[in-house]
């Protein structure tokens, strides 16, 4: 199986990760079974074993496939089962109602994040945030890099319970951040501020803070949630 060219969006990792997953969860794989070596899988997809690994450590830390010391790596049977899901967006107040979820769910995540990230772990989190500043110097906002954002914050947790719910919650998310997106382009500063909030909020776990990590993070979705919703806040144009 070849590897499609790398869209610029995705790492490596990310897509042997997406297409195990997929495999996974059509049923290539029964409960229990052991998976490929990483050397088999390395060359089945065309990539090193470092990427093939990395991505093995996600299925991991989502709960869908475990160890065993010199056996390799096996199918959860939970990991057979159709994904976690919300059902679709219907009205506004779906929208609200996900807004109160993150709200009390990624201000934790982000704290756990900064307690409990091992500094190699930062990379996927530093590379959304530097697509998120290069569509903000051209005046654009990537919905996909701040998902992806708030999903490396939630691996990075080390609770798989919070990274399962953020992909749960992608289509929701991604409505939210439609309006949020259209909100901030019609404020004069409204990209940069976006911006500058999530980089207090990496800075804030990289630095291992976790109270500024979740005091941030709640700063940022309440702000998200009053532009999608048009309230004004003292010093926001």
């Amino acid at each position: 199986m070849q590897m499609a060219p790398q869209s610029g969006r995705k790492s490596l990792a990310e897509i042997v990760f997406d297409r195990m997953l997929k495999a996974i969860k059509s049923g290539a794989y029964q409960a229990d079974e052991r998976l490929p070596t990483e050397h088999e899988l390395a060359a089945e997809f065309e990539v090193s074993r470092p990427i093939v690994r990395e991505a093995l450590r996600r299925l991991r830390d989502q709960g869908l496939i475990y160890s065993r010391q010199g056996a390799g790596s096996f199918v959860r049977a939970i990991g057979l089962k159709q994904p976690l899901g919300f059902g679709s967006l219907e009205n506004v107040a779906d929208l609200l109602n996900c807004y109160e979820f993150r709200l009390t769910m990624e201000p934790e995540a982000a704290a756990c994040a900064a307690l409990r990230h091992e500094p190699e772990d930062l990379a996927p989190l530093a590379a959304a945030l530097d697509l998120m500043r290069d569509a903000t110097n051209r005046q654009s906002h990537r919905a996909d890099a701040d998902f992806q954002f708030h999903v490396a914050i939630a691996t990075l947790s080390g609770n798989p319970y919070f990274a399962t719910a953020m992909e749960a919650l992608e289509d929701h998310i991604a409505a939210g951040m439609r309006f949020h997106g259209a909100s901030v382009k019609r404020e004069t500063s409204g990209l940069s501020q976006v911006f500058l909030e999530h980089s207090e909020i990496f800075a804030a776990i990289r630095d291992r803070n976790a109270e500024a990590a979740r005091r941030l993070m709640r700063a940022h979705l309440s702000g998200s949630q009053d532009r999608v919703f048009q309230k004004r806040t003292p010093g926001r144009g």
